[in-house]
């Protein structure tokens, strides 16, 4: 199934947006959890294309009510994609499953900051804990990723794609993250955090250098803007949209 996926989709990207892949070298051997931005509805394409191409079959965590759809639920089942669901009797069930993926080598993609950015200007906002818990019960390396120009041609929460001029799609990826500090600490709020935070760091440094810009000396918090943290909210565009992949609380 994911060969014939992305023999429909790999096709498409490249007409849509030229390709600068960088640090793919550093991609583990072994199962790792990839840690992405989050700026655009399409972006689990354009980061599930560069693995795919490096071959290591991407597995996400998606909203539990998009395996509920008729035509796409049976596609994400097919090929192995994870659900979330907010309960917590359901969160252990994504992660124990996330982490049978890891434990067979396979690349397991979280996004940090459980939706699209808050950022009006998409840099990176502040994290949940998802890919933090996974790592530190798992070993895996958490490789943090940063990509930009997807947004281009389709901005967040369009309607519409914007082909033309032909755009690039640029990712670096960057070291696996040292957690080691946190191996044998109790599984805290404090600990999880604080593991989450250096992941978000390495993150949004790896999207300033694809940038060359300078990111903001404070991450977005939603909370702080009365924005919710998941889901559909009124973007500063005045258009309401909703993304579709999410990160574990």
């Amino acid at each position: 199934m994911f060969a014939v996926l992305a023999g429909l989709a790999r096709p498409l990207m490249n007409v849509l947006m030229a390709k600068k892949w960088e640090g793919t070298d550093k991609l583990p051997a072994g199962g790792f959890i990839a840690a992405p931005n989050h700026c655009t509805e399409i972006d689990p394409i354009v980061v599930g294309h560069m693995l795919y191409n490096m071959k290591r079959p991407p597995h996400f965590l998606a909203k539990a009510g998009l395996f509920k759809a008729p035509v796409l639920g049976s596609l994400l089942r097919a090929t192995n994609q994870i659900p979330v669901e907010r309960s917590t009797t359901g969160a252990n069930r994504s992660l124990q499953a996330a982490q049978e993926v890891v434990d067979a080598g396979g690349a397991i993609i979280i996004y940090p900051e459980g939706t699209l950015t808050r950022d009006p200007d998409l840099w990176p906002m502040k994290g949940h804990t998802g890919a933090a818990r996974l790592a530190i019960q798992t070993g895996a390396p958490v490789v943090p990723i940063a990509h930009w120009g997807a947004h281009e041609v389709f901005p967040r929460y369009a309607k519409r794609l914007h082909v033309f001029p032909r755009k690039t799609s640029r990712i670096l990826v960057g070291d696996p993250v040292d957690l080691s500090a946190f191996q044998g600490r109790p599984l805290d709020r404090a600990t999880l955090v604080e593991a989450t935070d250096i992941i978000m760091v390495a993150i949004t440094e790896l999207l300033a250098t694809l940038r060359g810009e300078e990111p903001p000396k404070e991450r977005w918090d939603p909370a702080a803007h009365n924005q919710s943290k998941h889901g559909r909210f009124q973007a500063t565009e005045g258009t309401a949209g909703t993304d579709g992949t999410d990160g574990l609380k």
